[in-house]
């Protein structure tokens, strides 16, 4: 009967729950351009949008970064963290239950006392009239989800950063190779000049020319190495190795600058669904909504709350009675608490509400200004830098052959040291731009899919909350 009756208390306390205070959120009006189909741009929808370079090895140095960044696991552990402040604000609606027994004597100096035996179980609820704990609620929920965006965030960042850095160890190794070539023949320069210069068919002032040059040369080799060394460092710290790990271990190689898949031209207008790819503009709407949401909480502070408690159980004289005959007990209470003068703290704190909101909706837009931004810059990036590409190629092309025909005039004594000299520094600097351009040709691509949000709008691999999702049959590789 006495169960009954609790169970009748809760229930209506949880009945009377009333309306909730303050503005329903609802999203900014954005002044956004007209977008093209998001089918235009699938190729850097999937979650592992870096296999369409086709490069077994950067694959397996994305996995590891995925799997080992500490920036990353920090990420993960911060979406943990808001998960559970869901579930705490998730238990302050609902009642709570707490259990206590307790035996003794007591007396004075006169007299031995009595025995007290109780058992009860307290229950305690606040009635939410007014929405606060609900608000509450709803703003754990919404700075969950600008967690996980923020972790999405993070993630596309990452791997963009593993291929932008692997690409270019790619175009340092291929300028290396090219430094090196060009190095052995300026070796092979000096040891003609020299030998010319000890017969007297040269000036010293022609040796010293071709000394020079080489030495210029072999300053660049030096250089490129040490940038490889810094690059190989910078990019074990990404995939997470630890440090002796960096100190002994080679970075590993896949295929060269040259072999590297190179996807079609992309359309060069917007996604219509460019923000809700994005992780970035979903954080930051997540923190917006959340600001909105605690403007709600905080209105509810202006009026009464009603704590409500019952408990039921035992009490005896004696313990071995305490459970049989009438011991049994209960009780049911209630208060009310309405502020009467805080000294204009809880104006204050809708103030701070009201200001917050308005703060997280200027980062928001921002964010939305920026998404743009960076998505056709990225665009144009990708188009110019594939013209860059092919008029560099065009140069090196035509620089090879002069060099060449320079070669036979410089060997038939037609022309001097220094017009070949000219022409190798030329054919040297169109080879190492070629290199770099090829390299800001691949960044393009990978800044383009950052930019677009790849890897939130999945058919394989990763949904947005992290857990896999269901495989579909793999598209046919694309060839350049």
């Amino acid at each position: 009967m006495k169960i009954k009756r609790l169970g009748a208390v809760l229930a209506a306390a949880v009945w009377l729950g009333g309306c909730m205070l303050g503005p329903n959120y609802k999203q900014p009006e954005q002044d956004l351009p007209q977008g093209q189909q998001s089918e235009d741009f699938s190729i850097f929808t999937s979650a592992k949008w870096w296999e369409v370079f086709q490069d077994p090895v950067l694959n397996q140095l994305e996995a590891e970064a995925l799997e080992h960044n500490k920036d990353l696991q920090a990420a993960i552990a911060r979406v943990d963290q808001a998960r559970a402040s869901v579930g705490i604000a998730t238990a302050d609606q609902l009642p709570s239950l707490s259990a206590a027994a307790q035996s003794g004597r007591a007396g004075d100096a006169t007299a031995s006392g009595q025995s007290k035996s109780t058992a009860n179980v307290s229950v305690s609820y606040e009635l939410d009239l007014w929405g606060k704990y609900r608000r509450l609620s709803e703003a754990a929920r919404a700075q969950l989800l600008s967690t996980e965006a923020a972790r999405d965030t993070v993630r596309l960042t990452l791997t963009a950063d593993v291929a932008k850095n692997y690409f270019t160890l790619s175009m340092l190794d291929a300028q290396l190779a090219i430094a090196q070539r060009t190095l052995k023949a300026r070796q092979e320069n000096v040891r003609i000049y020299t030998s010319r210069y000890k017969n007297g068919y040269c000036t010293e002032v022609d040796l010293k020319r071709v000394e020079a040059n080489m030495a210029s040369v072999q300053a660049q080799e030096q250089q490129l190495r040490l940038k490889i060394a810094q690059t190989e460092t910078a990019l074990s710290v990404l995939v997470g190795k630890s440090p002796r790990a960096i100190a002994q271990e080679k970075t590993p190689r896949g295929k060269t600058l040259a072999e590297i898949t190179l996807i079609p031209n992309v359309p060069e207008g917007l996604p219509s669904d460019l923000l809700t790819r994005r992780p970035d503009v979903r954080s930051a709407e997540g923190q917006l909504m959340a600001a909105n949401a605690n403007i709600g909480a905080a209105r509810a502070a202006y009026f009464p709350s009603i704590p409500l408690t019952a408990s039921a159980g035992y009490a005896s004289g004696a313990l071995n009675n305490l459970f049989t005959g009438s011991s049994g007990v209960w009780t049911l209470g209630g208060q009310v608490l309405a502020p009467i003068f805080e000294g204009g703290k809880i104006r204050a704190e809708n103030k701070k509400a009201e200001a917050a909101y308005r703060e997280m909706l200027a980062s928001y837009e921002k964010t939305v200004q920026g998404a743009f931004k960076e998505a056709l810059d990225a665009i144009a990036a990708n188009r110019i830098n594939r013209e860059i590409f092919d008029s560099y190629k065009q140069q090196t092309a035509a620089m090879k052959r002069s060099y060449e025909l320079t070669k036979k005039q410089e060997d038939a004594g037609l022309i001097g040291v220094t017009d070949l000299l000219d022409v190798e520094e030329n054919l040297l600097s169109a080879e190492m731009n070629l290199a770099s351009a090829r390299n800001d040709e691949l960044a393009a691509v990978v800044n383009l899919s950052k930019a677009l949000g790849g890897g939130w709008n999945v058919e394989e691999g990763f949904a947005p909350d992290g857990t896999p999702a269901q495989a579909e049959p793999s598209a046919e590789p694309i060839q350049k």
